[in-house]
C-alpha cells in the first residue's frame, strides 16, 4: 500500500510518501480502506520528535491517530459491522500512528451517517473520544454553566457540543477572529487570554459550575477562581495541574483506561444536526508535509484532514 512515513524526527518536511506492507487488523479490530485520515497536534508532537512519546516510535511511522473510510477486512470476535461499512474511529493506542495511509486498522470505530462528509469522519475519533472523557470526569448536569477555554480548536470545538447536547449552557474562549465559529455552534464566545474573569463579569457572568481548559495556556488559575472548587477544573494539557489540585485527562493516546468513548452518540447527534466537526483545511495524502505545516503553525480553527486517492501523485 502507499502510505505517508517519516524515517527521522524533524520538521514537516520529513514527511514522505511511501510503499509499505498493508497492515492486518487483530481480534477486535476492523480494517479500512482510507478515505480521510485527520492531522492532529498527537501526530506533529510525535514526528518533531520533542514528546517523550516519540520515543515509542520504531520507524519509520505512518502517522496519524484518526481515519474514516470502507470496512475491507475483520478481525475476530467482531460483531456488528461487515465488509463494505462506511465507518470512522481510531486506531489501538500503542500504535500512535497508522492512519495516514491506503488501508489502516481501527480499534474504535462508528457506523459513519450517510450524510456526514468523509472529512469530518476522518478527523473526528480521538477528539470525540477525549473530549467526552473529560466531560464525564467533570460530572455535568443539565443547566450548568461549563466554560472552555480554548474552544475553536480540534478538540474544543468537539466538546462544546458534546456539551450543550447534555443541556449544559456553553461560554467559549477563543480568538475574537474564531467568535463567528463559536456563535455557529451554539457557544457564548468570549476572548481568550488573561484577565478572563474581568471579561465574563462585564458579560455579566460571575461564577460558572464547571471549566474544562483545552489551550493549556496557563489559565488554571483564572479557572479556579471562578468555579471555587479545584474538583471542578480539568484540563487536557497543563501539566502543572497537580500542584492546583486540578485534574488532568490526557486521553486514550496517553494510555489512560478505556472510558465511554462518545462515538456512537456523537454520531448519533449528527443525524440530528446537532453535531458538525469543524474542518479548517483538507490536503491531498501526498501533500501530508503541507497539513503538518498547517497545523503546527496556525491559530486552531477546527481540525485539519488528509484526503486519501487511490492513486496519489509521488
Amino acid at each position: 500500500m502507499f502510505a505517508v512515513q517519516y524515517d527521522r524526527f524533524g520538521g514537516p518536511e520529513v514527511l514522505h510518501l511511501a510503499t509499505t506492507d498493508a497492515p492486518r487488523p487483530r481480534a477486535g479490530q476492523i480494517r479500512i480502506r482510507v478515505h480521510a485520515a485527520g492531522v492532529s497536534p498527537v501526530d506533529v508532537g510525535l514526528r518533531s520528535g520533542r514528546t517523550p512519546m516519540s520515543a515509542q516510535l520504531p520507524l519509520p511511522h505512518i502517522p496519524g491517530v484518526d481515519a474514516a473510510g470502507i470496512v475491507d477486512e475483520i478481525g475476530q470476535d467482531v460483531d456488528g459491522v461487515t465488509i463494505g461499512d462506511h465507518v470512522f474511529g481510531s486506531v489501538e493506542l500503542t500504535t500512535l500512528g497508522g492512519a495516514s495511509a491506503q488501508f489502516a486498522v481501527l480499534q474504535l470505530w462508528v457506523h459513519k451517517p450517510t450524510t456526514m462528509p468523509w472529512a469530518q469522519a476522518g478527523a473526528a475519533g480521538t477528539s470525540i473520544e477525549t473530549a467526552t472523557r473529560a466531560l464525564d470526569l467533570l460530572n455535568l448536569r443539565p443547566g450548568m454553566t461549563l466554560l472552555v477555554d480554548g474552544a475553536a480548536g480540534g478538540v474544543g470545538s468537539i466538546a462544546v457540543q458534546l456539551a450543550a447536547a447534555r443541556g449544559i449552557h456553553v461560554i467559549g474562549t477563543a480568538r475574537a477572529a474564531n467568535h463567528d465559529l463559536l456563535s455557529e455552534l451554539g457557544v457564548a464566545p468570549v476572548t481568550y487570554g488573561p484577565d478572563l474573569p474581568h471579561r465574563l463579569t462585564a458579560l455579566g457572568v460571575t461564577r460558572i459550575d464547571r471549566a474544562l481548559d483545552v489551550a493549556g495556556a496557563g489559565s488554571l488559575t483564572e479557572l479556579l477562581h471562578l468555579t471555587g472548587d479545584p474538583t471542578a477544573v480539568v484540563t487536557l494539557a497543563d501539566l502543572t495541574a497537580p500542584t492546583h489540585g486540578v485534574r488532568l485527562s490526557r486521553g486514550q493516546l496517553s494510555g489512560e483506561p478505556d472510558g465511554r468513548h462518545g462515538l456512537p452518540d456523537a454520531a448519533e447527534l449528527f443525524t440530528q444536526g446537532r453535531f458538525t466537526v469543524p474542518i479548517e483545511d483538507a490536503f491531498p495524502l501526498e501533500k501530508a508535509a503541507d497539513a503538518h505545516q498547517t497545523a503546527e503553525h496556525r491559530p486552531r480553527r477546527g481540525k485539519i484532514v488528509l484526503t486519501v486517492d487511490d492513486a496519489p501523485e509521488r
